[in-house]
């Protein structure tokens, strides 16, 4: 998933968590990550074309990125692949150069691909049209923070953190503490807001960008183009009940511009923190805006000797241990 899982967790439990999400998260990157040759994905993605049979977890992941795809008319796409590798992201980040070099420029080819998919739940056949592949991006970290928590839950565990790459979620609350201090990213500058429950994700362009040849590109890619979007956004940071959720509206919200984004969180009831390019933001409700501050360097600080930190490396891509980092933004 090339990115690093940190988690918080109660010292007596801190051992059974951290075997508990290093586990899921190693299974869902053997099975869905598009830069292992030998992954579920990758597999599927050289038989498009072909019906073929995959594991109930690919499963589950296509049929949330589709319902999605969907809810959002199109601007989340999981079928992009080739768009991404051809404006130069095709390898991890962390082993992509800041200049791409290429033979000419893609001129973008739309994305919608994803319409053409053909999945049977009762069979659990995916059939891929020819010439698509996938890549599901943050809404598979998403949602195995989703399932990292929940399994965490069934296992005994009443308080934790887990963070993957700047999708992170929260259950029950840290020990003597009555929320989780997290920071938000703004252009220049952290705030911290107080998460009793559920799930933020940020989407954004200040880590993962690059030169391809004369051309800046970035990770978000606008469907309606096959290109890196022409948002004047910054980033966008989001709070919904599940992680998952929060990824998909972050970059549809992002994808779709400060306007749009705003009215897309309105419509379905998302609370949101959209920051521009020069700095300004706007808050969509119910975001906390009375009770943003400024951030402390580590804003999980107070928590210390009460919780148990720890880090899962998924790749090599670092990140600052229980903060929502935007150098991480999906």
């Amino acid at each position: 998933m090339g990115t690093t899982v940190s988690m918080l967790l109660p010292e007596q439990q801190g051992e059974l968590g951290m075997q508990i999400v290093h586990t899921l998260f190693t299974e869902w990157e053997q099975t869905l990550s598009r830069f292992l040759p030998d992954s579920e994905l990758s597999r599927l993605n050289r038989r498009a074309g072909t019906p073929t049979v995959v594991s109930d977890l690919l499963y589950a992941v296509l049929a949330t990125a589709l319902t999605a795809a969907q809810a959002s008319q199109g601007v989340y796409d999981p079928s992009l692949l080739d768009q991404l590798e051809q404006v130069g992201y095709d390898r991890t980040f962390d082993d992509l150069p800041a200049v791409v070099g290429a033979r000419f420029i893609a001129p973008g080819e739309p994305g919608g691909g994803w319409r053409g998919i053909r999945v049977n739940p009762l069979s659990g056949y995916v059939s891929l049209p020819v010439c698509i592949k996938l890549d599901f991006g943050g809404i598979a970290k998403g949602m195995a923070v989703d399932a990292a928590l929940e399994g965490l839950r069934q296992s005994g565990v009443s308080s934790a953190l887990v963070n993957a790459g700047g999708d992170l979620a929260v259950l029950g609350l840290p020990p003597a503490a009555e929320h989780w201090p997290i920071a938000v990213p703004g252009r220049e500058r952290f705030w911290t807001i107080s998460l009793h429950h559920g799930a933020v994700a940020t989407s954004g362009i200040a880590h993962r960008h690059w030169w391809q040849r004369q051309t800046l590109r970035h990770h978000l890619l606008d469907p309606r183009t096959g290109l890196p979007a022409q948002s004047d956004l910054w980033s966008v940071t989001v709070v919904a009940d599940r992680c998952e959720q929060a990824e998909v509206a972050a970059k549809v919200a992002f994808i779709l511009g400060s306007r749009k984004g705003a009215e897309f969180l309105r419509k379905q009831q998302i609370a949101g923190l959209l920051v521009r390019e020069d700095g300004t933001w706007e808050a969509v409700e119910p975001w906390p805006v009375q009770f943003m501050y400024g951030c402390h360097p580590e804003p999980f600080a107070s928590l210390k000797g009460k919780l148990r930190e720890g880090s899962v490396s998924m790749g090599r891509e670092m990140l600052r241990c229980a903060q929502h980092d935007r150098k991480e933004e999906e």
